[in-house]
């Protein structure tokens, strides 16, 4: 045998008449060259997947059920980069490790934040107590104001079991204090709470990150017990505080209700002033993206600022001519930027947009083409490295993704709208104007789509039509006369800009009210599965960084994405985390309450995630529901749901004397109180609720799936014990 035979008989077969074998590895090895020149003609977009490995760092972090240990990040990025060093002269390896070492970053910046943040928090409700404390923040409130307080002191808890700052509601009666003063007030406190539903919204793990440790609300007007600071330098972030303040209470004195709240956001980056009312128009009609100090504001100061200085450069000849204008127009579009970013604060939209625009006006300095996915890339990072928690929520992932989106447009399409508009006259340079415009904000909506079905369970379906109304009055006069305010106040005269911003804001409720009342302005929906939104992640991202046809791959992820909404099952019993309210599905698939809870955020909360904006009603006292499905008495409810076909017994106590009859006859029992050596073979009670909080139970043909907060979040620094 020949050594030709030989290796022909390894692959399979012969040169002859290859055998299937030798025909799959060749089809595997022309498919892996196919793949590697691809790769090879795309090498100058592999940059951009590093801030995505950062970002999965990041979320196998806030994945894990448990707490890795401490150096678990740290050790990651060092065994990853050794790994990579030692690849450093094979190509496709030392890119994949490359990969792997931005993981790796990513899971240790979490890890680290998480540990860098940590601070008590409070382990049981306590009140009502004097508390003493630094106001560090005050953000004002349809109806009164919310503070802030740093290093509190509150009797009878030690030290180190002391939060570090407090997140307190005070009533429109009492006056609120200045950022900076030292005061003390009665107060009720208790710990965060934890989500109404699983993988809802974890407030939790929120204030974690914010170093808050108790929330609650003053029984008692507060006392200064120490002024703020005379001087606004002894600290700038008290500096900053009051600064804000002063903003919103100089827009109080010029500008009428409503608009005066939205005036004062636009400055100062504080929504929480705003109404319920406008808040709802605004998210219906898809703007509460301008409410929202973002991408929008952040370039219209830039760009205001620069034109108007190279503007005015420009009208001085000797300088013009003698001088670089443009770059000194840039240096001072950067200073006003970053001014900026504090007086409105630094969300992920905002530090986003401000790192963005300040590397458009250092390329400018350098000479350099300001617009790339690049900008994109380098600013995701840094905020990833500097704030990985903003990662989950509806800010970061709405903010990139539209941009992202914006860009991967533009660049698909700049030599074309270049050649269009060199071709236009004058009448089709506005026609441009008005088509990209409406393009614009066909695509913001369809990238941020995803994430709003995600987060908010709706869909604004006028959004596009509501932009281009209302960005354009945004643009070219509410945010011209917020940059005159700002220069005026100063010298208290900022009522002269302050009253035209008004009207252009004005403009904006008015569009923002007709579009939310238009039909089916807002379509809501069951909550997207998490595994729905990663898959249009992946696959939107797949679709904005690669720049050849295999991109399109990525759309068969995005639509599988969305088909889960439809076919995500939603839950059969939902149950707070104290089991005083609960809720089941009716014959009709709307949900029964079982009574109107005071404390609506957990009704609003389940009510949301099911896509809608009511209860289909409340259990009876006693009798039957109008669908047949409760059965109810004064000790407590028997609930037989319909998609079980009648197999599936549920027992709702309301008086634990129901127990003992109800253990034996029914499959599930639920109870408020403790329910020991139940026979029945589900059991939820008191303990089990206290220690995984509330809980989602789906019923289907005699099988019970049961769901729960802690199953969703496991044990991790900001879950408590």
């Amino acid at each position: 045998m020949t050594e030709q035979t030989a290796e022909d008989d390894l692959r399979g077969g012969t040169a002859a008449s290859p055998g299937p074998k030798a025909l799959g590895q060749a089809g595997l090895w022309r498919l892996w060259q196919g793949l590697t020149t691809i790769l090879e003609a795309e090498h100058d977009r592999w940059v951009l997947w590093l801030p995505v490995a950062l970002a999965v760092g990041v979320t196998v972090y806030f994945a894990l059920p448990v707490e890795p240990p401490r150096s678990a990040g740290l050790a990651a990025v060092a065994v990853s980069s050794a790994a990579s060093f030692g690849a450093r002269r094979r190509m496709p390896a030392l890119c994949l490790l490359l990969g792997v070492v931005a993981a790796a970053l990513g899971f240790a910046a979490a890890q680290e934040r998480s540990h860098w943040v940590a601070a008590p928090v409070l382990k049981r409700a306590v009140g009502p107590t004097a508390v003493t404390g630094r106001v560090v923040g005050v953000e004002a409130l349809p109806e009164g104001a919310r503070l802030i307080l740093a290093d509190p002191r509150i009797p009878r808890l030690a030290a180190e079991d002391t939060p570090a700052r407090l997140r307190l509601r005070l009533p429109a009666r009492f006056p609120a204090p200045l950022p900076g003063s030292e005061i003390r007030l009665r107060v009720m406190l208790r710990p965060p709470p934890p989500p109404s539903a699983p993988d809802a919204y974890d407030f939790q793990r929120a204030a974690w990150f914010e170093s808050i440790g108790a929330v609650g609300w003053a029984v008692g007007a507060p006392v200064e017990l120490t002024p703020p600071p005379s001087s606004p330098w002894q600290s700038l972030g008290i500096a900053v505080e009051r600064l804000r303040g002063v903003i919103a209470a100089r827009v109080a004195a010029v500008v009428p209700r409503p608009e005066a709240a939205v005036v004062a956001a636009l400055l100062n980056g504080r929504q929480n002033g705003i109404d319920a009312a406008t808040m709802s128009d605004y998210r219906k009609s898809g703007l509460a993206h301008i409410l929202s100090v973002s991408g929008l504001h952040v370039a219209l100061v830039a760009g205001l600022v620069f034109f108007v200085v190279r503007a005015l450069l420009a009208l001085v000849e000797p300088l013009a001519l003698r001088h670089p204008i443009k770059k000194w127009a840039a240096v001072a579009a950067l200073v006003a930027t970053f001014a900026y970013m504090p007086v409105v604060g630094a969300p992920a939209p905002t530090l986003r947009s401000v790192l963005m625009h300040g590397l458009v006006m250092v390329a400018l300095l350098l000479d350099r083409n300001p617009l790339s996915m690049r900008l994109v890339g380098f600013a995701a990072a840094v905020v990833l490295l500097l704030q990985p928690e903003s990662l989950l929520g509806p800010s970061f992932q709405m903010s990139f993704g539209a941009v992202a989106a914006l860009i991967a447009t533009c660049e698909s399409m700049t030599g074309r709208l270049h050649r269009w508009y060199s071709e236009a006259g004058r009448l089709g340079r506005a026609g441009f104007y008005l088509v990209g415009s409406a393009l614009t904000s066909l695509v913001a909506t369809l990238a941020t789509t995803p994430f709003s079905l995600y987060h908010f369970q709706q869909v604004a379906l006028y959004g596009v039509f509501a932009n281009m109304l209302a960005v354009p009055l945004t643009s070219f006069w509410v945010m011209p006369w917020a940059l005159i305010a700002y220069l005026l106040l100063p010298f208290g005269a900022e009522a002269v800009a302050l009253v035209p911003m008004a009207w252009g804001v004005a403009g904006i409720d008015a569009i923002a009210r007709v579009t939310a009342t238009l039909p089916g302005a807002s379509l809501r929906f069951p909550a997207m599965p998490g595994e729905g939104l990663l898959a249009i992640v992946l696959g939107g991202v797949w679709l904005v960084l690669w720049r050849r046809r295999w991109r399109w791959w990525g759309a068969v992820a995005v639509i599988a994405g969305f088909a889960t909404v439809p076919l995500a099952p939603r839950p059969d019993i939902l149950v707070s985390g104290d089991g005083k309210l609960m809720a089941v599905r009716g014959a009709d698939g709307g949900l029964l309450l079982s009574r109107r809870s005071r404390s609506s955020f957990a009704v609003a909360t389940w009510l949301q995630r099911d896509g809608t904006d009511q209860p289909v009603g409340t259990w009876p006292r006693v009798g039957s529901s109008a669908d047949e499905t409760l059965a109810c008495d004064q000790l407590g409810c028997l609930y037989r749901p319909v998609d079980a076909a009648g197999q599936t017994l549920v027992a709702l106590i309301r008086d634990p004397q129901a127990l003992l009859e109800d253990c034996r006859n029914a499959q599930v029992v639920i109870s408020p109180e403790p329910a020991r050596r139940c026979p029945a073979p589900v059991v939820l009670d008191h303990w089990h609720l206290r220690r995984d909080g509330a809980h989602a139970l789906y019923l289907d043909g005699g099988r019970v799936r049961i769901d729960s907060v802690r199953a969703h979040r496991g044990s991790r620094p900001w879950t408590g014990p």
